[in-house]
């Protein structure tokens, strides 16, 4: 009598996943607006300032470019990225079905999200060189006075972002109300965290409000550690418990189809 062999399923592995980061990386590409805007929106914002900017010393010796404009503007990069274009793409493809197709295959849709996620890290990270770079070769700013603790706060802006976004691709059901609730969540969170002007010219309980959420805090956070300064911990409770609340809601909400 012949044993009949047992098949067991391969799993898809690391080339898998370089096939679908791929794939993602053409996706934005071919998206033109979702792929311009997060960039040069931010870099338009950094050359209209740099002039004055770089000439005001403010704090530490510091210039007001240092200070302000670019954690502004990195700030501006990585949230417009996580909280507006990862979470249209997730929800078109829920909204097509892909999602619920890959379910049934060796490549598991959580796959499809690893690529995604880490094509919109790329892209994020380029837009933030592109903008720091034009800012210390052509604007003579300087990098962070402890960059260590820059790159700390980089990632934990990102992390609280990107749970933001989860949050948005969790409970968008189309890829336009995901665009939809992107922008107003992420001008929301902008005009609180002082993107219009500073948090000073806001009614102080609302300043204050906006110096706890996450765009004001990343903000300030990435202030301090370009001038050395000792960072609130008001700003990274702020910013961590985003990442906490943000991943526990979009685990508890997200659907696969």
């Amino acid at each position: 009598m012949t044993a009949t062999p047992t098949i067991v399923p391969v799993r898809p592995g690391v080339r898998a996943l370089l096939i679908l980061v791929g794939c993602e990386a053409r996706m934005v590409v071919r998206d033109t607006a979702g792929l311009v805007v997060p960039l040069g929106l931010p870099l338009l914002i950094l050359l209209t300032s740099a002039g004055s900017a770089g000439g005001q010393v403010v704090a530490d010796g510091r210039t007001a470019l240092e200070v302000f404009v670019l954690p502004l503007v990195i700030t501006m990069v990585v949230a417009m990225i996580g909280i507006i274009n990862m979470p249209s793409f997730l929800a078109y493809y829920r909204r097509s079905g892909i999602l619920r197709r890959l379910a049934v295959t060796p490549v598991s849709p959580a796959l499809v999200l690893a690529a995604q996620t880490i094509v919109s890290v790329v892209q994020t990270l380029t837009g933030i060189t592109v903008a720091a770079g034009v800012a210390l070769a052509a604007f003579g700013a300087r990098p962070p006075a402890d960059l260590a603790v820059a790159l700390g706060v980089l990632a934990l802006t990102m992390a609280a972002m990107y749970a933001i976004g989860m949050m948005v691709a969790a409970v968008a059901p189309t890829p336009n109300s995901a665009v939809a609730i992107g922008l107003v969540t992420f001008f929301l969170l902008g005009a609180l965290g002082g993107m219009f002007g500073g948090r000073d010219s806001l009614p102080e309980p609302l300043a204050d409000f906006g110096a706890w959420l996450p765009f004001g805090a990343a903000v300030d956070a990435l202030s301090a550690a370009w001038t050395g300064s000792t960072i609130s911990a008001a700003h990274l409770l702020g910013l961590g418990a985003t990442v906490l609340l943000g991943t526990l809601v979009a685990a508890l909400l997200f659907r696969w189809e």
